[in-house]
């Protein structure tokens, strides 16, 4: 595919508390959250102006889902207005529970894991080809997902049998097969769920369940932005088989618990190989793939970004403690460790741990580092406040966008899912808009003006 449509779903950890300690159920605070959207529908699954959908999803969870994206940077400014939007939910939550006399402070936490141990995702979406066979297409991408979190990890402690231990991965241990439909128990490295919201003769709907939240933008820009580069490699049948892992769910466990990314993993055919090796067998294939093509500036972008990570990810990991999750935040724990003569077990750590993820740019301690200017960036502020406002305008996320804004400027009752518009009067006039990637219809323009 010369395009791709991509889009990132985050579900957020919630928790309400008064006095240190846990004040609100889920249920409770997310009514809290959601009673502050500037929105006509009053519901815990709406569509925004800006075309993403916030919703409520299993376990209590708040889920923001991107609108559609045609690359990885437009993909991750609006993954970050998602983070916006909700930190501005949570304070307006905050103010409404003080003027009932409640001194309630809302976390939300960008991450993958609770204190008791579930787990919670990233999902990626990626439109892919249809003709593509399923299975050959999980196959070659398994090796790929498996070793990706050298640069795509988001670190955490955790108590092993051993004592606690560093892992570069959150979702990696809650991963029990290959390949399967569930989501919420038995996690797979490929997921079969197809619901492409298009036409479904045409494309197909390739979610992605393996990968950590991420909070760092190059971290994010790289995990999609790759993901999206190998996928076309596939499409045009230049992915071989020779890196099928022997046992990819031991190997993505084992490659997240060693951060010296020493570990071997072995493949099918008896070699054995690093997941940094892996992944630059990936890039050396990227190389090749573009070499006679000609290269949009973004790839060339993360091509270039992506061989540098694998670079210095081969020499010294911890020179990424500017732009990849794991590292960053493993050097922070190592100083304050070092700083304290406290080792991992201690409850500070913990507490470390999470507030990393804490999106409340004034709590956060990954946001404190990027005030201190220690942090790498790739998107300005000025577009991701315009990513809360506004869709994208090259995707059918424009239609949608406009549409909600004017809906709610004339006060219109309405229905929109990701692949229709309704307007709920006598008429139920309704358009079914099945291209993701067309961004302007006459239907919708007609329906617009008659509002």
């Amino acid at each position: 595919m010369n395009q791709r449509i991509y889009g990132l779903e985050n579900e957020y950890g919630l928790i309400s508390s008064m006095g240190g300690k846990i004040s609100l159920s889920e249920d409770r605070t997310l009514g809290y959250l959601f009673d502050n959207l500037s929105t006509r529908q009053r519901s815990t699954n709406v569509f925004l102006k800006n075309g993403a959908r916030l919703y409520q999803d299993t376990g209590g969870h708040p889920e923001y889902a991107t609108p559609e994206c045609t690359n990885a940077l437009d993909l991750i400014t609006y993954d970050k207005a998602g983070e916006r939007i909700l930190e501005e939910l949570g304070e307006a939550a905050e103010r409404q529970l003080a003027a009932e006399g409640l001194a309630i402070r809302i976390h939300l936490f960008k991450n993958n894991t609770d204190s008791a141990g579930n787990t919670y995702g990233c999902h990626e979406n990626y439109l892919v080809d249809r003709d593509i066979n399923f299975q050959k297409l999980a196959e070659l991408l398994i090796p790929f997902f498996v070793t990706r979190q050298v640069y795509a990890g988001a670190g955490k402690v955790l108590k092993t049998p051993c004592g606690y231990h560093f892992f570069i991965s959150q979702r990696a241990q809650h991963i029990y097969q290959k390949i399967s439909g569930a989501t919420t128990c038995f996690r797979s490295i490929i997921n079969t769920r197809d619901e492409p919201h298009a036409d479904a003769e045409r494309y197909r709907r390739l979610h992605v369940i393996v990968g950590d939240s991420n909070m760092s933008e190059l971290a994010s820009y790289l995990k999609t932005g790759v993901t999206g580069i190998v996928l076309s490699m596939l499409e045009d049948g230049f992915l071989t088989s020779k890196l099928i892992l022997r046992d990819p769910v031991r190997a993505i466990r084992e490659i997240s618990s060693d951060t010296s990314l020493k570990r071997k993993v072995k493949l099918d055919r008896g070699l054995e190989f690093s997941a940094v090796e892996i992944q630059r067998e990936y890039h050396n294939l990227a190389v090749d793939y573009f070499k006679n093509k000609e290269v949009d500036e973004m790839t060339a972008d993360i091509l270039q970004r992506w061989g540098s990570v694998l670079k210095r990810l081969e020499g010294e990991p911890d020179l990424l403690i500017r732009e990849v999750d794991w590292a960053i935040k493993k050097n922070l724990l190592n100083s304050f460790m070092k700083k304290c003569k406290i080792g991992l077990d201690d409850q500070r750590i913990a507490m470390m741990d999470l507030q990393y993820h804490n999106i409340r740019q004034a709590r956060s301690f990954y946001y404190l580092l990027q005030r201190k200017g220690l942090l790498d960036r790739i998107l300005s502020e000025k577009d991701i406040a315009k990513a809360m406002e506004s869709p994208p305008q090259d995707t059918r996320a424009k239609l949608r966008g406009d549409f909600i804004r004017r809906a709610n400027e004339k006060c219109k009752s309405y229905s929109v899912d990701w692949s229709y518009l309704k307007v709920n009067d006598r008429y139920q006039r309704t358009v079914i808009c099945k291209d993701p990637f067309r961004h302007s219809d006459l239907r919708v323009q007609e329906m617009l003006s008659s509002l």
